[in-house]
């Protein structure tokens, strides 16, 4: 069964980049990736807002530039080394709010997995996440987000770390990307609990649930004493040279707390790709 795969891309050299990895971990799977560009209006906004609509001269305009960039991108590809005859690239121009057109193209394209860059050419350099990627995780929740930050690896991982409470009854289809892109890339999941407390009992039964989800995978079980789980999890991954972190976004908690915060910037497993799976009773 080909799988179908979307990357959103406004151009940029991190958007770029969420491409190449994308087309890398999938370089085995007869895939059909789906480059979504969002376009808007040319030069004087408020005009163009008002004129905006199929077939105006600001819409048409605005589009042919879209689907022209589009396909050069589809060009690049194709000239690559590395290309893989059962991957087909088919590129959607939309004109819509960024986060509305990805999830109406996850629903009408059954798409499987959003990949995406972690900021874009118009974002602050300063900011670790752009707006469109925190909104992507928050609010795509149909199906897994990876985020590529701009300075991450092309290296596929090897080592997948998956922050956990325990407080969570997992289910089996929650984690099943994290299980898939371990055994694609033989990578060992670390299963990391930050806390100075010994697990009650139901605690202990999650635990146990995840080790039958990851039986068929490379697990390890990992803790460590720490007021702040951004803390912990930075020190884990640069101690270790992880290069994926993957969590299970209940709603608003993680990335509503974390990545709106301003401490943000002192986020750095910011440079590695982030798995983001949802909790699916939300």
């Amino acid at each position: 069964m080909r799988r179908k795969i979307l990357i959103p891309t406004d151009f940029s050299k991190n958007a770029w980049h969420a491409v190449k990895y994308a087309t890398r971990l999938y370089e085995t799977d007869a895939c059909d990736f789906y480059l979504l560009h969002v376009f808007s209006p040319p030069k004087n906004v408020v005009d163009s807002l008002f004129n905006m609509v199929e077939g105006s001269e600001s819409y048409e305009t605005a589009k042919s530039e879209s689907d022209k960039e589009l396909n050069n991108i589809v060009e690049l590809l194709k000239l690559s080394n590395d290309e893989n005859s059962d991957h087909q690239f088919k590129t959607i121009s939309d004109f819509n709010d960024v986060i509305k057109a990805i999830k109406n193209v996850v629903e009408k394209k059954d798409i499987e997995i959003v990949i995406m860059g972690t900021k874009g050419a118009t974002n602050n350099n300063d900011a670790v996440f752009g707006s469109v990627a925190v909104n992507a995780m928050e609010k795509v929740r149909n199906c897994p987000v990876l985020v590529i930050p701009e300075n991450a690896t092309h290296s596929l991982p090897k080592e997948i770390v998956f922050p956990t409470s325990y407080k969570t009854h997992y289910k089996r289809r929650e984690l099943q990307y994290v299980t898939d892109i371990a055994k694609k890339c033989n990578a060992t999941v670390a299963i990391l609990h930050v806390s100075d407390k010994e697990l009650n009992k139901e605690q202990k039964e999650n635990q146990k649930m995840l080790e039958e989800i990851f039986a068929e995978i490379t697990y390890s079980f990992h803790s460590l004493s720490s007021h702040s789980v951004t803390d912990a999890v930075n020190i884990f991954i640069e101690s270790r040279n992880s290069d994926m972190v993957t969590f299970i976004n209940k709603k608003h908690s993680f990335f509503g707390s974390v990545l709106t915060n301003p401490m943000v910037k002192e986020i750095t497993f910011s440079k590695v790709p982030i798995l983001v799976l949802h909790d699916l009773r939300n």
